[in-house]
């Protein structure tokens, strides 16, 4: 068992490493000098050309993760991160009993592999959660700025640059493309896998109406924000009915039988000064 947690701290070490690479947007080939960086670095050279191709579920992970690095390189450093997993893990196989050697080595290389594409699933979860919660206050600035007169691709690069968080991130990430010359519907298309919540397809679509047919974008985004605040009222709702059990056992569990000492400990002098004079 201690050989085997070992193994795994040893994998989950790689991963680490290779994650905080990908979020510092470096990509397996930093041009810096950071010690992440190196480490990625390293383990994509050491995978690049050993490991299978990416699938093509992995740049859809990729961008919803909110990254840019390639597939191949990302596919490099999870091929080199199991490589050195089981390069690590071999030392200590061979003190491990019988056929316990053999299964910590698969343990520990297919952990260092997988722990990426658990990571991406996590981060592009946590972005979601951001953007469905900053969703309806984009959406009334967009409308502000559509009815004062602004078209959509102004609109959109106006509030990107004045709103904070990750949506206004990738607003900006989009006005950019659009103003490089990058097709209208390729932005939006983008913009779809990298903002992976609730409420962006129906953004979208609106903007694609709005081109496509000069539809007025002002009650549509209303219409939207509304309903952006709805469902954040509602998940807030749900996360407060799913902590009132934790809370009660917090105080059934740790608070009342505090407070219970502390009564026993007042009355023990008490009930032994009585005894002693009985």
């Amino acid at each position: 068992m201690t050989v085997t947690a070992l193994v795994a701290g040893l994998a989950a070490a790689l991963a680490v490493a290779g994650a905080a690479g990908l979020v510092r947007g470096r990509g397996p080939r930093p041009r810096g000098g950071g010690r992440w960086g190196r480490v990625v670095a390293a383990l994509a050279r050491l995978g690049r050309g050993l490991g299978p191709r990416a699938p093509g579920s992995l740049d859809t992970r990729i961008a919803a993760a909110g990254l840019s690095a390639p597939a191949a390189d990302v596919m490099a450093v999870k091929c080199g991160a199991a490589l050195a997993g089981l390069a690590c893990a071999l030392p200590l196989a061979a003190a491990a009993p019988g056929r316990l050697g053999p299964a910590a080595c698969a343990a520990a290389a297919a952990a260092a592999f997988l722990a990426p594409d658990a990571w991406l699933r996590r981060r592009a979860a946590v972005r979601a959660r951001a953007i469905e919660a900053e969703l309806a206050g984009v959406l009334d600035l967009l409308r502000v700025a559509v009815t004062a007169g602004l078209s959509p691709a102004r609109a959109l690069a106006e509030v990107g640059r004045r709103h904070p968080g990750v949506l206004a991130r990738e607003l900006r990430r989009a006005t950019g493309r659009l103003a490089l010359g990058a097709p209208a519907e390729a932005v939006l298309a983008d913009l779809e896998r990298r903002c992976r919540a609730q409420g962006i397809a129906a953004l979208t679509a609106a903007l694609r109406r709005a081109g496509r047919h000069g539809a007025a974008l002002g009650p549509a985004l209303a219409a939207q924000a509304a309903q952006a605040r709805a469902v954040e009222a509602q998940r807030v709702a749900e996360a407060a009915a799913r902590a009132a059990p934790k809370i009660q056992l917090v105080v059934a569990l740790l608070l009342v039988p505090a407070v219970l000492l502390l009564v026993a400990a007042a009355l023990l002098p008490a009930l032994t000064g009585a005894s002693g004079a009985t």
